[in-house]
């Protein structure tokens, strides 16, 4: 059978340093293929070859069996090779329908018609969402949908997802998965990028391994195990750093750093109340639309909580009302986003200035700054070693880097500030196993200096592996506390549902 998507002898570089080289790659028709590895093995780079986002370098593009040079996504959309990328691509000043029907329009368009065909398109996909809604307005996991949405409209016969499942929860996972098995039934073929392993070995027919920019593996699904795959991706045998040791003793509460009572913003969050610890970690896990986000993004001054019968935070005993993060960031508190791309760095500044920018930020206000860019280098190299991170170039932009290797920026930009509270927003999403490992050690030593340290995760297994105590959001509001020794997913999962 004639592949409908073969590589032979690839190799993509970037100013001189190749991403990946000589790979020979095929997809059958009908094959959903797992392609894995680490952050900075090469697989978005190899999927965007194929959709048209980056020309070759050397080597030879295949479609159908014919020879074919891509330019653009456009041109990889009209040979019928769709992409979901890991960040969106979605044009946030639009509505949701308009963003499914973008670049597939008719001639004239009635906006109630695209609204009501959109309505009927995203329930036969099982994904609620309204599609009148301006998607600058929706969370990660709703972006995630519409991203899906439009690649399926479009009717693809290769579709390639890049990290689809990082934002979604365990029944949208389901639902999901379910449209990639119809998908499948219709004849697309699909790539799929996770870093996920489970997910891989349950969905893939087969499963393709990169690392260091070549294909070490590549057989059927049946064929590999968890520990046989993280041993093709890294090299080497990892403790198994996603489940970690659960039967640890949680640490000690030190002294209260944040208590929060009654917080209220509009609908989203309900007049909850909750406290931080210093020296410990405190796990916050909900379903989407639970509030948890919001809620944390209201401590740390992102988002305002209503001006009458908004509650009350206190950091260190001491009443604060935060308009803008700024003031947060100077009494110690940082948030790590989950929208690295658009909250978390500066994409077209290097590591060093991005760090550089944190640490400023991080100051009090007054007068004139000298920028010295000999401290920001030494900022940068002492943040790159304690957190690996890895980059082809000391100079290079951060949207350049690996998706584990950004997250790692925005950790180290946002820490240069010295903080008493960290908040981490799914730090480990769209990471591989082994920098999960490594921010999860980072994160341990943090909480093991004395700072008080918050994650939320919508992945349960992070949740037990890290938390000290565990907080669950329902409606708007936190609802159960749970200690660590006795918590289980079930029982994590019954009360953010009921």
């Amino acid at each position: 059978m004639t592949p409908i998507v073969e590589l032979k002898g690839a190799t993509k570089d970037f100013r001189g340093i190749p991403a990946f080289a000589d790979v020979d790659f095929r997809l059958e028709p009908g094959e959903i293929q797992a392609l894995l590895g680490e952050n900075g093995a090469g697989k978005s780079t190899l999927t965007k070859i194929i959709a048209g986002v980056y020309p070759l370098s050397k080597g030879t593009l295949l479609i159908n069996g014919r020879e074919t040079r891509l330019a653009t996504p456009a041109e990889g959309l009209a040979h019928g090779i769709a992409m979901v990328y890991q960040e969106n691509s979605l044009v946030p000043s639009m509505s949701v329908a308009q963003n499914i029907y973008l670049g597939n329009e008719k001639f004239l368009n009635r906006l109630r018609g695209i609204y009501i065909a959109a309505q009927q398109f995203l329930q036969s996909l099982n994904f609620h969402v309204d599609p009148s809604a301006i998607v600058g307005s929706l969370g990660a996991a709703q972006k995630q949908m519409v991203e899906i949405a439009r690649a399926v409209h479009h009717k693809a016969k290769v579709i390639i997802f890049d990290e689809p499942t990082a934002t979604l929860t365990p029944e949208e996972k389901n639902y999901f998965f379910k449209l990639i098995r119809k998908l499948k039934e219709d004849g697309v073929s699909i790539i799929f990028i996770s870093h996920a392993l489970e997910e891989a070995l349950d969905i893939a027919d087969r499963i393709t391994i990169l690392r260091d920019g070549k294909i070490v593996a590549s057989d059927e699904a049946k064929n590999f195990d968890r520990q046989k795959i993280i041993q093709h991706m890294v090299g080497r045998t990892l403790t198994d750093e996603t489940h970690g040791d659960r039967q640890r003793p949680p640490r000690k509460r030190g002294r209260k750093i944040l208590s929060v009572e009654n917080l209220s913003m509009g609908k989203i969050v309900r007049n909850t109340s909750f406290s931080l610890y210093a020296g410990q970690i405190t796990g916050i896990f909900g379903l989407v639309g639970s509030g948890r986000t919001e809620t944390l993004k209201v401590v740390s001054g992102v988002l305002k909580r209503d001006f009458f019968h908004g509650g009350e935070i206190k950091i260190d005993g001491e009443s604060k009302r935060y308009f803008v993060p700024a003031p947060a960031v100077r009494d110690g508190i940082v948030y790590v986003t989950e929208e690295r791309k658009a909250e978390g760095f500066f994409e077209t500044m290097s590591i060093a200035e991005n760090i550089y920018m944190g640490q400023i930020g991080g100051q009090a206000y007054g007068g004139f700054r000298t920028v010295s860019m000999r401290d920001a280098r030494t900022a940068a190299e002492e943040w790159r070693k304690r957190l690996n991170i890895r980059a082809i170039d000391p100079d290079a932009k951060v949207i350049e880097l690996s998706g584990g290797n950004q997250q790692k920026v925005v950790i180290a930009k946002s820490l240069v500030q010295k903080p008493r509270l960290v908040i981490f927003d799914e730090p480990t999403r769209g990471v591989d196993v082994g920098a999960i490992a490594e921010i999860h050690t980072f994160i341990n030593q943090l909480a093991d200096d004395g700072i008080a340290v918050c994650v939320i995760s919508s992945y349960l297994p992070e949740i037990l592996t890290l938390s000290d105590r565990i907080l669950i959001a329902r409606q708007g509001k936190i609802v159960e506390e749970m200690d660590r020794r006795v918590a289980t997913e079930e029982a994590i999962m019954y009360a953010a549902v009921h």
